[in-house]
């Protein structure tokens, strides 16, 4: 470097020992993260989880995007950098007051750094326009941090949160094998047996008292249910009796809870990823983080309040189960069944509440992740951080949080969400789904080859539309809805 402005010798200089030891360093970090993350891939597919090794591969893409804009930023730095504008321009809309900065540069007594290959810094080549620099390259790098962190503990608390509520779910499995030993005598099952509504520990425990009513008690139990107990033993045995009788009338044995558990696999593939929506949610915190606002701690409000409303809302879905049973019956033939519906869902959508848990899962991450990125950035003092009357509540509600959706409400939704009016694919077997996914491809294919091969003859109407060329493909057309709507050859 000309005039011995800036640290350190460019890559002309350096000496070939510490090029080749650092990116010794640095390949075989990487590699071995690839081999373990191929190795747990392995380990999956051996497994037959499936869906576990689909989540591990949208790790991989998510790892693979942040190098992509990683590389982007690295590339396109140079360029960043010598974009210039008016002073006054960057002294709207800052995380720190230019009072701070100011204190800062004259408590800075190193000389400034060469970052340009013609001579200049940044900030000469600006300044030299009368202008300044629109990122610097200390900017960029912290970005480069920033995104990096994000991903990382994003991945990692929803993997977390997965594990910790498979084992409560798991817990729930000698339930399963009770019921089924209970249920094991088929002559005992088909036996008419008749019970008061009321003496159900189902009905006891989720219609009488708080909620019967009231509307409003109702919710207020709801709220209240999410922190102890939210699902027992009746919960449990009642719903899962209201998919079965529901969607597989024809195999009373079918052992809901690995369904359950498949179905909750299925989901972890889509929390685990950050969708264009969450992106564009950092984008906005980053635009409205100003100096002064406190965003950073009333935005940990957000998912606090989301988790909260999602817990309760799945509670009060049991809730009115309960009460379509308690007002509609007085007495009941055998085990107290509910009936599934997407009525009960906000907007008629199940879906939605996975959305939501996704974003709680992803902006408590981004709460953790930030806090992380400015202590290793900028100390535990920097104006960014906040006082610390600001910084603990913060923490204590991540914390909060992140137990709270992984032992309450990622089971409430593993089991509530199975009561909407259709059920997931995973009620299938990982090799029955691929035989019916096989199945209809070829079925598609025919179908589509028919109308090609009726769609090409020329001879005349009778060719077209007589009743071979119809026939066919509405028999495809059949077999295609069948797929489509499991549900209906399943009742069949």
């Amino acid at each position: 470097m000309a005039g011995g402005e800036g640290e350190g010798t460019s890559l002309e200089f350096t000496p070939t020992w510490v090029v080749a030891a650092v990116c010794t360093v640095i390949i075989g970090i990487s590699l071995a993260v690839e081999r373990l993350l191929h190795y747990a891939g392995k380990k999956l597919q051996k497994g037959g989880r499936k869906p576990l090794f689909e989540a591990l591969q949208k790790v991989k893409e998510e790892l693979m995007l942040l190098g992509f804009i990683s590389l982007l930023l690295s590339v396109c730095q140079a360029r960043i950098v010598k974009i210039c504008v008016d002073e006054n321009t960057m002294e709207h809309f800052l995380p720190c007051s230019l009072n701070l900065k100011q204190d800062s540069t004259d408590s800075k007594s190193s000389p400034p750094r060469n970052l340009l290959e013609n001579k200049e810094t940044s900030v000469g080549y600006c300044a030299f326009k009368n202008k300044v620099p629109l990122l610097s390259y200390e900017t960029l790098h912290h970005l480069h941090i920033f995104i990096f962190i994000l991903a990382i503990v994003h991945v990692t608390f929803s993997a977390l949160t997965v594990v910790f509520g498979g084992i409560k779910i798991n817990r729930w499995k000698h339930w399963e094998t009770s019921i089924g030993e209970d249920n094991f005598d088929t002559s005992k099952v088909l036996e008419p047996r008749f019970t008061h509504v009321k003496d159900q520990d189902f009905i006891r425990n989720r219609f009488l008292g708080l909620g019967k009513r009231s509307a409003i008690l109702g919710w207020l139990h709801s709220f209240c249910k999410q922190f102890y107990g939210s699902v027992t033993k009746s919960d449990y045995a009642a719903l899962r009796l209201g998919f079965i009788t529901t969607h597989c009338r024809g195999n009373p044995k079918f052992n809901f809870h690995k369904y359950m558990v498949r179905a909750l696999e299925d989901d972890f593939k889509k929390v685990v990823g950050i969708s264009w929506y969450l992106w564009v949610f950092v984008i906005v915190f980053l635009l409205l983080n100003i100096y002064g606002w406190h965003t950073y701690f009333w935005i940990a409000f957000i998912p606090l309040i989301l988790l909260f409303s999602v817990g309760t809302k799945l509670e009060h879905i049991i809730i009115q189960l309960a009460h379509e049973i308690a007002e509609k019956h007085v007495a009941i033939e055998g085990e107290v069944a509910v009936k599934p519906s997407d009525d009960h869902f906000w907007f008629h959508r199940p879906r939605i509440v996975l959305l939501l848990i996704h974003f709680i899962l992803f902006q408590n991450a981004f709460e953790i992740a930030f806090f992380f990125w400015i202590l290793v950035q900028f100390g535990l003092n920097s104006c960014i951080m906040g006082k610390l009357r600001y910084i603990i509540p913060r923490l204590v509600i991540g914390v909060f949080i992140q137990v709270l959706c992984s032992y309450s409400t990622l089971p409430l939704y593993a089991l509530v969400t199975q009561m909407g009016s259709h059920f997931k694919k995973s009620i299938f077997e990982e090799r029955i789904q691929t035989s019916l996914t096989s199945w209809a491809h070829k079925a598609k294919r025919k179908k589509a080859l028919n109308v090609t091969t009726n769609g090409s003859r020329l001879d005349g109407p009778s060719n077209g539309g007589g009743p071979d060329g119809g026939g066919s493909g509405d028999v495809e057309l059949q077999g295609i809805q069948i797929v489509g709507d499991p549900q209906q050859s399943t009742n069949r």
